[in-house]
């Protein structure tokens, strides 16, 4: 990646446009230029009309009145949300040239607050396991990750200032940290979900992909209805359990080092570093979500299944299959299970404000036919909690490696003012 390059984000954007500095034509522009650059090599968008783009901006440019807090800023949109003027093809050939009648609820409340739909995302196949063709901005024989490859990546490459994904397993967080961006995902249910195509319904959870908290935070509140009022500030330093999981066995040495090290630091500038462990319940939490996955994957997939299964890739029709054949029972056990370990991690966070976890196993892994493991978010997803990955750190070959921050469920907001703190101190 062009690392000279860089952009303003979202909030700047948009204070620029309200201010008078610039226009929201000369923004998309300003993105689209760098696309006509770099999407070549990095292959982000499923979908773009720059003439469409252009239009919107010029129609938020002549309007009396700002529409609301993202007015004029360019937003993109992962290929598995509806969307009225565009195709949604959700990374599948069955839906090559879908035209939906709606937007999806996000993308509305988007729209209704002034942003300009950029275009759509790449993703892999249905927010699923096969990958797009989209590439590492930092190094394009890497993947960028999955499933929202292509929102990462535009990020991460300046070709917009943020971008919607979803997480089911590990969708936001490691293709975030795999590029080098903040990856939020919020609470389970904190974004309205209509409109998008299900993986997983109780794990499914849309979140952000910005390169800064900032943005992060403003997205959101857009998202959730609030008056954007910014990140508020920590009245003194955090306290933070340092949580490596049962999962610590398949971190890389740079990934080791980044929780470590962020550790070491985050105790030296004042924090209350301490070390959690999770009870050992927590373990059978990684075949609980494969049940809870595919059984939940193979009836949103009912329609496709009957009618268009020979188009499906073949990972897809493996987990499919997977998924009919779970016991309802198997898939009871696994949402109990489930909720027994959400009820016992409320209660180990006593008087910490988050926990500190590993956000992926280790680098981008090279080639593009393997989206890397989803482990260490999955975990987190599971458990309905608020997490973010921030970028902190690089492995061996230069590539980015995120550390993830975790908050208890209900606590996005404190979540975010520990991030600001944490970021602050550690950084690349």
């Amino acid at each position: 990646m062009n690392r000279r390059f860089d952009a303003p984000g979202a909030a700047e954007t948009a204070r620029a446009i309200a201010e008078g500095r610039t226009t929201s034509e000369a923004a998309v522009d300003a993105c689209l230029a760098r696309i006509a650059e770099r999407e070549e090599t990095v292959r982000a968008w499923a979908f773009l009309d720059p003439d469409l783009a252009l239009a919107q901006a010029r129609a938020r440019d002549e309007a009396a009145t700002p529409a609301g807090p993202l007015h004029g800023v360019p937003v993109g949109i992962k290929d598995i949300f509806d969307t009225a003027d565009m195709p949604t093809e959700m990374g599948s050939p069955i839906y090559a040239g879908y035209r939906p009648a709606a937007d999806a609820a996000a993308v509305a409340i988007l729209r209704e607050a002034g942003a300009v739909i950029l275009g759509k995302t790449v993703t892999a196949e249905f927010a699923g396991t096969h990958p797009g063709s989209t590439t590492n901005p930092h190094d394009p024989a890497r993947t960028p990750g999955g499933s929202s490859q292509g929102s990462a990546a535009g990020v991460a490459d300046f070709m917009v200032p943020v971008a919607l994904g979803t997480q089911t397993g590990g969708s936001v967080l490691r293709p975030s940290s795999y590029c080098g961006i903040v990856g939020f995902k919020p609470g389970f249910g904190t974004f309205n979900r209509a409109g998008i195509k299900f993986a997983a319904e109780s794990l499914d959870t849309i979140g952000l992909h910005a390169r800064n908290l900032e943005d992060a935070a403003l997205v959101r509140d857009v998202l959730t209805g609030r008056t954007p009022d910014g990140i508020a500030p920590l009245p003194g330093p955090p306290g933070i359990g340092v949580c490596r999981t049962h999962l610590w066995h398949l971190a890389e040495p740079e990934t080791v080092a980044a929780v470590e090290d962020a550790s070491d630091v985050l105790g030296r500038a004042g924090a209350a570093v301490d070390e959690v462990t999770l009870p050992a319940a927590f373990e059978a939490l990684t075949d609980a979500r494969r049940a809870i996955n595919d059984y939940e994957r193979a009836r949103a997939m009912a329609h496709e299944w009957r009618t268009d299964r020979e188009r499906l890739s073949p990972a897809m029709r493996k987990t499919v299959a997977s998924g009919l054949a779970v016991p309802y029972a198997d898939y009871r056990r696994a949402l109990a299970l489930t909720e027994d370990c959400r009820r016992l991690l409320d209660g180990l966070f006593g008087d910490r404000d988050a926990l500190l976890a590993p956000a992926v196993d280790g680098e981008a892994p090279p080639g593009l036919d393997y989206a890397g493991d989803p482990a260490f978010q999955a975990l987190w997803t599971m458990l309905h909690v608020p997490a973010i990955t921030i970028p902190t750190h690089r492995g061996p070959n230069g590539m980015p490696v995120g550390i993830q921050l975790v908050a208890r469920r209900g606590a996005d907001d404190r979540l975010l003012s520990v991030a600001e703190w944490v970021w602050a101190r550690c950084c690349i």
